[in-house]
């Protein structure tokens, strides 16, 4: 026998020695006789199932700490790089030491009512702790430079928003969260900071001729839908605050008066924007301006009274906006820049927002948790998924005006540092720490699904009798 002949006996032995193995070792080939294809794990976008409490503080323990290092309460003498903590001697010379984001904002005002919201439902006192400390820097520092009379303080400590405000922007969100705050046991009196905002509110911003709180941009006599949440929770939140019912009517009416102009009930949105005199008003639905319309109804139905007579009114609204938005939720648990464009962008605040409504409707029992807890789910493990480890928030469209054209909203930058996602973020992982703790959700064959009682069971199908 040649050398190549053996040779050749060998590798052809070895070959089927190792084919014979391989067809031994290999895996059984999963069909529909052997396997209940219809449990095989789906390839998700995002986590999908239901979330754990712990999973959820996590992720906003990330955001508490990026933002406790980006939200400075420290003031600096420029002449001596030295911190000034005596506020009397604030002067032409004191800045504040920046951070990432400003203290006083609209979007800021979000951010404490979602750190005062994580600190009642967790207990942990860092959150609410967060609110305080600002706040009362907030009311320290411009009681300070007010009693400056004609000295002005150094660019970049101005707090020109706090002790004038020139739009509904400067005051709303960050009226409410002062009277939010003002409920917390040993609060500061913000009396002062409250009433100077709710001035502004009733009397500083232009009207309408019935008295619908509008704009003169980018047209005259124009109402912003963004408008109803810079004014509106305010009103709510004063009637509370002070027990005159005159605020309740007015967050009534301006309700209202938005939503006969700008709700489409075909389709549960709100335009973006409505300008008095145009013969036609395009109707883009901004996902964000949504948002603060959800969420400034949401605001309205916790204060207002069960008996104040617009109060059904304004849970009906709360109920077709809920639906007409749940409709339009993607497939990846994001909605889209224009809701009902899915070609544009998946964004990440709006989503937050609709998080937190939907939970807090299913929470106060305006909605059925049955209907919308699994989308308040779906959602929230979708919103999870844009904080980073640095504790930032994505995808998060930048400040937006208002446009009549769909380029204008499809294009919108997205970025970590539009101070918009941080608030309906936090917000919506508080409310949906209260979800969990006060409802059963749980998987069945595959889906999530929410029971009026505690399932006990490990089987992945079940049947409820």
């Amino acid at each position: 026998m040649s050398f190549i002949f053996r040779n050749f006996m060998l590798l052809s032995v070895c070959f089927s020695f190792a084919c014979g193995t391989s067809q031994k070792t290999k895996e059984p080939e999963i069909n529909d006789s052997n396997t209940p294809l219809h449990l095989l794990a789906p390839a998700y976008r995002m986590p999908y199932g239901v979330p754990s409490e712990e999973s959820i503080k996590e992720a906003l323990d990330r955001i508490w700490a990026y933002l406790d290092k980006e939200t400075l309460t420290q003031i600096i003498d420029t002449l001596t790089n030295m911190e000034v903590s005596d506020y009397s001697k604030i002067n032409q010379h004191t800045v504040l030491r920046q951070g990432a984001f400003r203290l006083e904002s609209y979007e800021w005002g979000v951010a404490y009512a979602g750190m005062t919201l994580i600190g009642e439902v967790t207990g942990d006192q860092k959150y609410s702790d967060y609110t305080t400390r600002r706040l009362q820097f907030i009311s320290e520092v411009t009681q300070h430079i007010k009693n400056l009379g004609d000295v002005k303080p150094g660019r970049g400590l101005q707090f020109r928003q706090v002790i004038a405000p020139h739009a509904l922007d400067d005051c709303g969100s960050m009226c409410a969260a002062f009277i939010k705050a003002s409920f917390q046991q040993g609060a500061p009196d913000y009396s002062t900071i409250i009433h100077n905002y709710m001035d502004w509110i009733m009397n500083g911003q232009m009207r309408l001729s019935d008295g619908t709180l509008a704009r003169n941009r980018p047209h005259p006599n124009t109402l912003w839908l963004d408008d109803m949440f810079m004014s509106i929770p305010a009103l709510a939140w004063m009637g509370k605050y002070t027990g005159d019912r005159k605020y309740c009517d007015e967050a009534v009416k301006q309700v209202k008066q938005f939503a006969s102009r700008m709700f489409v009930p075909e389709k549960g949105l709100f335009m973006h924007g409505w300008v008095q005199g145009m013969t036609e008003h395009p109707a883009f639905f901004w996902g964000r301006a949504n948002g603060w319309a959800i969420m400034a109804l949401t605001e309205v139905l916790e204060v207002l009274p069960e008996n104040h007579p617009g109060y059904q009114d304004v849970l009906s609204l709360f109920r077709q906006h809920i639906k007409g938005i749940a409709t339009l939720q993607s497939g990846e648990g994001l909605w889209h820049q224009l809701l009902d464009r899915n070609d544009s962008y998946l964004e990440t605040s709006a989503s937050a927002i609709y998080v937190y409504c939907m939970a807090r409707g299913i929470h106060r029992g305006w909605l059925d948790p049955l209907v919308y807890g699994p989308p308040a789910v779906l959602a929230w493990n979708a919103v999870s998924q844009q904080i980073n480890e640095t504790g930032q928030v994505a995808n998060t469209c930048v400040g937006t005006g208002m446009g009549f054209d769909p380029a204008f909203y499809y294009y919108r930058p997205v970025n970590v540092f539009a101070a918009h996602g941080y608030g309906p973020v936090l917000l919506a992982g508080g409310e949906m720490i209260t979800l969990l703790k006060q409802t059963f959700p749980k998987m069945n064959d595959s889906a999530v699904q929410f029971y009026p009682e505690k399932i006990d069971t490990d089987r992945p199908i079940f049947e409820i009798k």
